[in-house]
């Protein structure tokens, strides 16, 4: 059974950074892309950043420069450190692994961790 736990949201300043965590368990992680996706509110879910098995990465443009993602094959464990953030980073971030570079998602959906920056 694939298990996805977030952690590492909270309340921050325009401008200011937090670290996502994703722990991911029932799979053979190091042979998986993996995502982080974010959905705010009234929203679709969308794909924000990639990496793949070997750490290539990918991220939609709006955060370009401002986020980085990366991976422990040892601890299984996928990392999102967002910096510079704006209001509209403002949502619900979830990890999992992707289809293809659409924005659905291979397993079932774990919590998330809610995200909201505001002054």
């Amino acid at each position: 059974q694939v298990r996805l736990v977030e952690s590492g949201g909270g309340l921050v300043q325009p401008g200011g950074s937090l670290r996502l965590s994703c722990t991911v368990s029932g799979i053979n992680f190091r042979l998986y892309t993996m995502a982080w996706y974010r959905q705010a509110p009234g929203n679709q879910r969308e794909l924000v950043a990639s990496i793949t098995g070997s750490g290539s990465t990918n991220y939609t443009d709006s955060v370009k420069g401002r986020f980085t993602i990366s991976r422990n094959n040892v601890y299984t464990r996928v990392i999102l450190q967002m910096n510079s953030l704006k209001s509209e980073d403002t949502a619900r971030y979830y990890c999992n692994v992707p289809v293809g570079s659409s924005d659905r998602a291979r397993y079932g959906w774990g919590q998330g961790t809610q995200v909201t920056v505001s002054s």
